[in-house]
């Protein structure tokens, strides 16, 4: 299969590519700025496109079968830096990407939305059928990218995939999402300082987040939009079982005003035949053992808004 991914060499792209080429009839093309450095490993079925893709070329998508696209200014903190640069990149970009995907008869466009979509809600179970209410504006640039994508979806089968926040350990390493971000300051200062601590976070490791693309990837399912998250936890109990493993001390900043509670229910997706394999627990004790080895990349690059910050990126 010839396989586009565009943000492959990202946080999820970069462990995704490279499972994917362990597969030695599948040829893959990857497109990203490698802003935060290129960790992936030459191979031969493997194609690499240091471009942006704002700047997307019709020449990407020729043969090209399935589109797996990652790419986009992540996270909410991120977007806020420079809003306008967040929609060209998140939206206006995927608009072109489109026109080029249809063009060549793509088949199939499995896209990266996010989890947090649906906002602050209610009800118990967030499902799928409840309306998007984004309170972000990272989150906002998803929802329009739906909107985007549902109005080529007569000519291509297009899958919106909603994870969780991601923890576990990547070559291309980021220490700004919750669980992973806890157990570093567990492993590096002896203390997790906790912003409130009573917001809950849907959570995917790494691996599960994977699989779930190479399951899309693999199978003939019904289109549409797919929640992919298992564990709904508070940030404290995320930090207790950070605790559970590394011994720490706890440091709570009560007065918080960040209003972000999510949850997620993927009985969607699970019905689909997809099974998770990990837990919070395995991303935490992956990384304790990276940091143990000297394994485990530290640098300023795993710090999404410190490092666009160095780079002025535009």
């Amino acid at each position: 299969m010839n396989i586009l991914i565009l943000g492959g060499g990202g946080y999820v792209g970069t462990p995704l590519t490279e499972k994917l080429l362990k597969n030695k009839k599948n040829k893959i093309t990857v497109v990203d700025t490698f802003w935060f450095g290129n960790y992936l490993k030459k191979n031969k079925h493997l194609k690499i496109i240091k471009k942006d893709i704002r700047k997307a070329d019709k020449k990407w998508f020729k043969g090209i079968d399935c589109i797996i696209h990652l790419a986009n200014i992540a996270n909410d903190p991120a977007v806020d830096l420079n809003p306008n640069l967040s929609w060209d990149v998140n939206v206006i970009a995927l608009i072109k990407i489109m026109r080029f995907a249809t063009q060549n008869k793509v088949k199939k466009f499995i896209f990266a939305s996010s989890g947090s979509i649906y906002g602050v809600k209610k009800e118990k179970k967030v499902t799928e059928n409840l309306e998007p209410f984004p309170i972000s504006t990272y989150n906002k640039t998803k929802m329009v990218s739906e909107k985007v994508l549902e109005s080529f979806s007569k000519h291509i089968d297009i899958y919106s995939i909603r994870p969780a926040t991601v923890c576990g350990h990547s070559q291309r390493m980021r220490l700004d999402v919750s669980v992973n971000m806890f157990t570093y300051q567990a492993l590096k200062y002896k203390k997790i300082k906790i912003l409130g601590g009573n917001q809950i976070r849907p959570n995917i490791h790494i691996k599960d987040l994977i699989n779930v693309y190479e399951h899309f990837l693999k199978k003939k399912l019904k289109p549409g939009s797919y929640n992919a998250g298992f564990e709904n936890l508070k940030i404290i109990d995320i930090a207790k079982l950070v605790q559970k493993h590394i011994p720490c001390k706890m440091k709570i900043v009560k007065n918080n005003n960040d209003p972000r509670t999510y949850r997620q229910n993927s009985e969607k997706l699970l019905s689909t035949g997809f099974k998770p394999k990990f837990k919070v627990e395995d991303a935490i004790k992956e990384i304790k053992k990276k940091f143990d080895t000297g394994d485990l990349n530290d640098g300023n690059n795993c710090y999404t808004v410190k490092w666009m910050k160095k780079l002025n990126v535009r």
